[in-house]
């Protein structure tokens, strides 16, 4: 028996399995880097402590971009309920927008922009209708509840930035008023 050559051989071996392992436990570390990364992107999005709830976005697929869309959706739907948006709607979205770390020379503050320019596509709010009534399901009553309060807090800051007449008055128009009921009664699915 050549001892020699059956040392080689186990020296061979021994250093594909750690090659293959560390390559496995190398990609394992990246993963949860990046997991980390879109934990703390999608935290800044939302602004929430629910950390179980970041979890199960990012377990569902949602990543802060999507997240981003859902929660400012509503916002830009608001602003242009009664056909217009005043300076002072514009002016809380796009505030609401900054305290959410969405800077306006960034691919998120330009989308913002471009809804705050021209009324929102049709079939985008139908896609995002859609969107959250196939994610729904998927929340726990907690998670929903905190979407909820989210979304329609938000939506009514937004109307409440223009509304009144001389300061008299409610603060929020008939429109704005049917649009968040609607966007309440989307998000009690």
């Amino acid at each position: 028996m050549d001892l020699d050559g059956l040392n080689n051989a186990g020296k061979s071996l021994e250093d594909a399995f750690f090659a293959k392992e560390n390559a496995r436990l190398l990609e394992q570390l990246r993963a949860r880097a990046k997991r980390e990364e879109r934990r703390k992107a999608l935290r800044d999005v939302i602004q929430i402590k629910d950390e179980g709830l970041v979890d199960h976005l990012l377990d569902l697929g949602l990543g802060p971009e999507t997240v981003l869309a859902v929660t400012l959706i509503p916002l830009a739907m608001v602003a242009w309920a009664d056909g217009s948006i005043e300076p002072k709607e514009r002016e809380a979205i796009l505030r609401a927008a900054a305290e959410k770390g969405i800077v306006p020379d960034s691919i998120a503050g330009q989308v913002l922009n471009s809804w705050l320019t021209e009324p929102l596509d049709a079939e985008l709010v139908s896609t995002w209708r859609r969107y959250i009534q196939t994610i729904w399901p998927s929340l726990t009553p907690h998670e929903r509840a905190e979407v909820r309060q989210m979304g329609v807090e938000r939506a009514r800051t937004v109307a409440q930035a223009a509304g009144g007449f001389l300061g008299l008055g409610s603060r929020i128009s008939a429109q704005e008023k049917a649009v968040i009921d609607d966007i309440a009664t989307l998000f009690a699915g």
